[in-house]
């Protein structure tokens, strides 16, 4: 009798371990139907919110051809994607790159997963993030680069560039093997975009017929454009879990916290040095935090995202107001300045504080210095990679499109009506400035 039961109670939990492990490698709808949600407010950001952030931000006549950017980045990342930048990314677990095994998404089912989410969906999340980072690039060039040779290069650095720095973070490369936390993009979006952006910058050289008197076009735009993000960022953090779960809900929070701590950092900044807080500043504050967090908020609590939104704050505005005069290069609306700098505090700010109560991370303050070296690692990798590629491409885009840059009467006169024959305004900047002088 003894025996039997015994036989039984073993039976029993045999079933109920099978079952707990086949539950793993089916569809969950509520991960699925989060992450259906997440993409999309990933999507939110690039076309709507990055686009109107540097829209506003831009010269008067340059705001279409910026918005336009952004755009176009979007549509460009999204079809070399599928056609084989996932497969380069995630096809297969190789040190240097993946595969062409998922070629035009070839050898994907309908029904295959990736955890208990449709592949699918993964695919087109994972491309969410490919299109924003190239956009964000854009932002180091608006206002005197060639529209063509920018659709040339989104598709191109795309494939060259992100698909094989992602491969190395999330796809099973080597500083995903070697230990590198990036749980939302600190070195694959971030700083690959930030030095991107800072490397085109310095190839193309200063904008012409700028002045000190020049402003954004629109800081309400600017404004809108960082609430935007920062709505579509819960979606780029806490989506990052690939499901809706205990993880996800902490990615949200400290999102939200190191965002409001930045905006108040940068805005401390300005009242210490200019005695002026203004609204540019506590949104662009706001995006430095979002940017600081990316990468730790799937390891940090609300003590440190608090430490890391401060500090990601000050350092976005010394990029910004300082290093950027001191060093004397023009990066039109500080990609680098912003995503650059501040994504490499963050990189190295998770190896300080990735918390083991949070995820399988184990940073400096608990006890793994090592963790800070294997970051830092990371982060020089991915700035070589970045600049080396980067300018290569550019180069080759510059070839095919017989140069990069517009011509001086069209960058004079305004890509917007020069190049594109559109108008953002119906009147400009400059000629309602003297006018209302004149007055």
């Amino acid at each position: 009798m003894v025996k039997k039961i015994l036989l039984l109670i073993v039976f029993s939990l045999f079933t109920i371990s099978t079952f707990a492990a086949g539950e793993t490698s089916k569809l969950d709808t509520g991960d699925t139907a989060w992450m259906l949600i997440a993409t999309a407010l990933v999507m939110l950001m690039t076309p709507a919110g990055l686009a109107l952030f540097y829209g506003g931000l831009s010269r008067n006549k340059f705001v279409l051809n910026t918005v336009g950017m952004s755009y176009v980045s979007f549509c460009a990342a999204s079809i070399i994607w599928v056609i084989i930048g996932y497969s380069l990314a995630f096809g297969q677990n190789n040190l240097l790159i993946g595969s062409i095994k998922h070629w035009f998404l070839e050898n994907i089912k309908i029904t295959d997963l990736q955890g208990t989410i449709p592949m699918l969906l993964f695919v087109v999340f994972q491309g969410t993030f490919a299109a924003i980072a190239v956009a964000i690039v854009s932002g180091s060039v608006v206002e005197r680069v060639k529209f063509s040779t920018w659709v040339v290069f989104s598709f191109l650095w795309v494939l060259l560039v992100y698909a094989p720095i992602a491969h190395w973070v999330w796809g099973g490369g080597f500083l995903s093997q070697n230990g590198e936390l990036d749980f939302a993009g600190g070195t694959v979006i971030h700083i690959n975009a930030g030095v991107a952006g800072l490397i085109l910058a310095l190839i193309l050289g200063k904008r012409k017929g700028i002045s000190q008197s020049d402003q954004p076009t629109s800081v309400k735009l600017t404004v809108l454009g960082s609430a935007l993000l920062w709505f579509g960022w819960f979606g780029f953090n806490a989506g990052s879990a690939l499901g809706a779960n205990f993880v996800a809900a902490n990615a949200l929070l400290v999102t939200n916290v190191a965002a409001s701590m930045g905006g108040l950092a940068w805005i401390i900044m300005e009242r210490a040095f200019n005695r002026r807080p203004t609204l540019l500043g506590v949104a662009s504050g706001a995006i430095s935090g979002l940017v600081g967090i990316t990468p730790a908020c799937g390891y940090v609590n609300v003590s440190a995202a608090l430490v890391i939104g401060l500090v990601s704050g000050w350092i976005g505005y010394f990029g910004v107001f300082k290093l950027k005069k001191l060093l004397k290069y023009d990066d039109t609306l500080d990609a680098f300045g912003i995503h650059g700098l501040v994504g490499i505090w963050g990189a190295i700010a998770t190896g300080i504080f990735a918390n083991p109560a949070i995820n399988t991370g184990v940073g400096l303050v608990y006890g793994n210095p090592k963790q800070v070296w294997v970051q830092l690692v990371a982060v020089l990798v991915t700035i070589a990679y970045s600049a080396i590629a980067t300018a290569a491409v550019f180069y080759l885009c510059s070839f095919i499109t017989k140069g990069a840059r517009v011509a001086e009467h069209i960058e004079m006169q305004g890509i917007d009506e020069a190049y594109h024959g559109e108008k953002g305004f119906s009147f400009q900047y400059e000629e309602y400035h003297e006018t209302a002088e004149a007055e």
